[in-house]
């Protein structure tokens, strides 16, 4: 009857490979051969002793001695209970906590925002004789990709009778589009277009009659619906879908800005020729101080300049130079890209907030501030990317015509901007 062999099926196989490589092994496979060879013909207490030998000359070295499981497969193939998961539990816990801080920066933003648009508010300077602003009636409407507002300037004042007051200043901005750009389309104010209701219809044909600026004032007369009529001849001429408006007189537009920038805004002032010659400096109306008896006046040189809320508005509504109005609504367009592109720096979440405070104490808007909250850093994103501009007409790209009261006025092709506003996604 055979001996009975002393080693396990894994430790036979370990012997094998050892034995065929017996010439080649390091002083820890000869070691280990020892070992097996000593199980297999050594008596016990021997092995044993060398064992714990090996055992303890491990001890604090990061040497991992050849195991030799003598289970069954079934046994080594059961389930073990799996140990329990600390890292995930950990960096959930971690995560949670930056989260929560995250959240807690987020409100505590928003409450300084709250805040100073608060304080603005309260600080207005309104003119003594001066109501506070009243939302008008306006029925906005969302447009296909991101948001149109319309910016309307107007040489009246807020509380003050609105039924005599035209809008010099007709733009539309289009912010948080899909392309992450600001679009701005600044409209003539002598456009000539068809506004329903005044406007003529010869054989069945709508009559572009009347000038664009025309029609917040005719909106007035019918009670406050100044801003809807502006809104509803831009649908009806241009397909253009607007959904908020904000009315700015020439007191609003100067505290936004010196609110805004304390030193000014950075711009290259810019005049056309004066009867051919070109121009190294101009002299611009005061609007903003004058009174029913003085009509002050300032110097502007051309260059780059840093510019006050005042002498912004008065380079903004120059017009006396070769190009005109034209030249004017160029240099309207310039002041907003200007303002937009210098916004970048964050605390101007903070001196901004108060800005728009104070305007939303003075002008009127249906412009909500949980908007501005929501989309201010889109206005960012965007003033990053590229103000993108058009104005209607772009110069010479019209006809010259007379409206309904003899007026002349600038005849356009509305299909043709009607595709340039498609092309730019604001229609």
């Amino acid at each position: 009857m055979s001996k009975e062999n002393p080693l396990s099926h894994h430790e036979q196989l370990r012997y094998d490979y050892l034995f065929k490589n017996i010439h080649y092994l390091n002083d820890r496979e000869r070691r280990e051969f020892d070992y097996l060879q000593q199980k297999m013909t050594g008596p016990k207490s021997e092995v044993h002793h060398f064992y714990q030998e090996e055992k303890e000359e491990s001890w604090g070295r990061d040497i991992d001695l050849p195991t030799y499981d003598s289970r069954s497969r079934s046994k080594r193939c059961e389930k073990r209970t799996p140990l329990p998961k600390v890292k995930k539990k950990r960096r959930k816990i971690r995560f949670k906590r930056i989260l929560t801080w995250f959240l807690l920066l987020i409100t505590c933003v928003a409450a300084g925002m709250i805040f100073m648009f608060l304080r603005g508010f309260q600080s207005a300077n309104k003119p003594a004789d001066a109501k506070a602003a009243q939302v008008e009636i306006f029925n906005g409407q969302d447009t296909k990709d991101g948001v149109n507002i319309l910016v309307m300037g107007t040489d009246g004042r807020i509380g003050q009778n609105s039924a005599e007051t035209r809008t010099d200043t007709i733009m539309v901005l289009n912010i948080s589009g899909s392309d992450k750009k600001i679009k701005l389309v600044s409209f003539m104010r002598d456009n000539l277009v068809y506004i329903d209701g005044y406007s003529k219809i010869v054989n069945g044909q709508k009559q572009m009659d009347n000038k664009l600026n025309v029609a917040y004032e005719l909106g007035e007369q019918e009670g406050q619906k100044g801003a809807e009529m502006v809104r509803k001849v831009l649908k009806d001429n241009f397909d253009l879908d607007i959904k908020y408006y904000a009315l700015v007189d020439f007191q609003a537009f100067a505290t936004v800005i010196d609110t805004l920038f304390p030193d000014g805004v950075t711009i290259d002032a810019q005049f056309s020729t004066l009867n051919g010659q070109p121009l190294t400096e101009a002299t611009v109306g005061d609007d903003l101080h004058a009174t029913e008896t003085e009509s002050p006046t300032q110097t502007i040189k051309v260059g780059k300049q840093q510019m006050n809320g005042s002498t912004l508005l008065n380079y903004a509504r120059f017009r006396d130079d070769d190009e005109g109005d034209y030249g004017r609504t160029k240099r309207q367009q310039q002041v907003m890209s200007a303002v937009l592109e210098q916004i970048k720096d964050p605390t101007k979440l903070f001196t901004g907030s108060e800005a728009l405070g104070k305007v939303f104490g003075m002008t009127s808007t249906n412009l909500p501030y949980s908007f501005l909250l929501t989309n201010g850093l889109s206005v960012l994103e965007g003033a990053q990317n590229g103000i993108e501009r058009l104005t209607v007409p772009e110069l010479g790209d019209w006809v010259d015509a007379y409206d309904v009261y003899g007026g002349q006025g600038l005849l356009v092709d509305q299909n043709k901007y009607q595709t340039k506003l498609a092309q730019m996604g604001m229609r």
